[in-house]
């Protein structure tokens, strides 16, 4: 849940506990002034036709009869008269009586002048009346029809006023949200956009003198760090490129005085063997010096690598000839095929010609595809890479595959890591760079890499390039 809808969500649940307290002392309050009220009318029509019954001497069926006509009508109360014998002098309905008054009721209205209870849905009021010098006790029953009518369209009124409140209080409560989350909205949008390559960028702050609220002195504070960051990044590519011109130089000027030296004739065998050894080293320590770079560049300026319209098969084959230049024994055969496995793979366009051309940069693919190539023939007892290439409408896969020492299983989850190697790999020279480079230039390239190994049977290595790359989200720079 998004934390604005969460904070709408919250402040709802709040408003709602506050409405329906209110609503609930509203109802409670109205419910006890209903009963206190019909307690009230209950006394005076108890008073009122006792006086007229004993004083002005009406009939016991003359008022019985109004009652019973009022009754059609309306819910009249129920009025009972009793001597101070406890004996029953008028009653409106003797058919109905529905207090049922016992002698100890009546002692207990004699006792308290005034009694309040129910009787399951009508409310009783009993009450003791002198008159003459005599004490009678009298009893009015009815129900509150009206009464609770009232309650219950008040408790309507109540309800549906809740949910409508409750209503708009979420829908302001996301607008408010909304606009208040606004300018972080914007931070996230611009923090998304900023990367190595446009490190430039800040986030949007509003005029410090006008508003400094905690929303602008996070963004003071973020862009701050930016600036930072941007000094180090800088200072970092500096260093890349000095160190790339002052080792690249010398060794490319030792490299080719001592192929000089080992063309001219030499008096001894053990001369042209330190030679060898010497051009050996210089050869394995540019090759990790260049692989260092690339890392590095890769790591911290990804920017100057321009991506074009490339040939797969093309990369593949000049990597096959790089390699093979500095590996004569080395020996790789390529495949291009409609599929190179049928069981693993059956999104190929049968025996249309798909040409292997995606979006990327051909130098970054030459050395992840030699590294694989050179990795698969130094560790295969006949020094052999076989490789297949797959051409589809959306995607170009390759395939590397080996019969040489393999992987063990534990290690596999650590060939990615820098300058890691297996128990096995000291059998063949290496640094530990070559996949963790691969694995740089394929995410780059937006694909997947995939291995498989089974140790003493060999190691297939599968490699999957879109076609056109998706968005490239901003890598992180720390």
């Amino acid at each position: 849940m998004r934390i604005r809808t969460r904070i709408a969500f919250l402040f709802s649940v709040i408003t709602a506990s506050i409405l329906l307290v209110f609503a609930t002392t509203i109802y409670l309050i109205a419910a006890h002034n209903r009963e206190v009220t019909f307690y009230q009318l209950l006394e005076k029509e108890a008073w009122t036709k006792a006086n007229i019954f004993l004083n002005t001497q009406v009939s016991a069926s003359h008022l019985q009869a109004i009652y019973k006509n009022n009754k059609a009508l309306l819910n009249e109360v129920e009025v009972a008269i009793y001597n101070p014998a406890f004996t029953l002098l008028y009653h409106d309905d003797y058919a109905i009586d529905r207090v049922q008054e016992t002698p100890e009721m009546l002692r207990q209205i004699r006792e308290s002048q005034q009694l309040l209870f129910y009787e399951g849905d009508y409310q009783v009021v009993g009450i003791s009346h002198t008159f003459q010098g005599k004490e009678y006790l009298i009893t009015a029953a009815a129900y509150d029809e009206f009464g609770y009518l009232k309650l219950k369209a008040l408790f309507q009124a109540l309800l549906t006023g809740i949910i409508l409140s409750l209503v708009v209080i979420f829908l302001a409560g996301q607008y408010f949200s909304t606009k208040v989350f606004a300018p972080i909205s914007a931070f996230s949008n611009r923090a998304q956009s900023i990367s190595a390559s446009n490190l430039n960028l800040r986030l949007p702050v509003e005029d410090v003198s006008e508003k400094k609220d905690e929303l602008t002195v996070m963004a003071l504070t973020f862009n701050a760090m930016l600036d930072r960051l941007a000094s180090s990044f800088e200072a970092q590519k500096n260093v890349v490129s000095t160190i790339s011109h002052e080792l690249r130089t010398p060794l490319a000027a030792l490299s080719v005085e001592l192929e000089m030296a080992q063309q001219q004739a030499r008096d001894t065998s053990k001369d042209q063997q330190i030679i060898d050894n010497a051009l050996s080293d210089t050869t394995k320590l540019k090759r990790l010096i260049n692989s260092l770079l690339d890392l590095a560049q890769l790591n911290y300026d990804r920017s100057t690598f321009q991506f074009e319209e490339v040939r797969v098969d093309e990369v593949l084959i000049d990597a096959q000839q790089q390699l093979v230049q500095h590996f004569p024994a080395y020996r790789i055969q390529l495949a291009f095929a409609a599929a190179y496995d049928a069981s693993e793979d059956t999104s190929a366009s049968g025996d249309e010609a798909i040409e292997t051309i995606v979006i990327g940069n051909a130098h970054l693919l030459e050395i992840a595809f030699l590294n694989l190539m050179e990795n698969a023939c130094k560790f295969s007892p006949g020094n052999t890479c076989k490789v297949w290439i797959v051409a589809t409408e959306s995607e170009i896969k390759i395939r590397f595959e080996d019969q040489g020492i393999g992987i063990p299983e534990a290690e596999l989850s650590r060939i990615f890591d820098p300058f890691f190697r297996g128990e096995n790999a000291s059998k063949a020279e290496g640094n530990g760079i070559g996949l963790h480079l691969t694995q740089k230039i394929v995410n780059l390239h937006q694909g997947s890499l995939k291995v498989k190994s089974i140790q003493g049977a060999g190691t297939t290595v599968h490699i999957h390039l879109p076609r056109i790359l998706p968005p490239i989200m901003p890598q992180p720079i720390f």
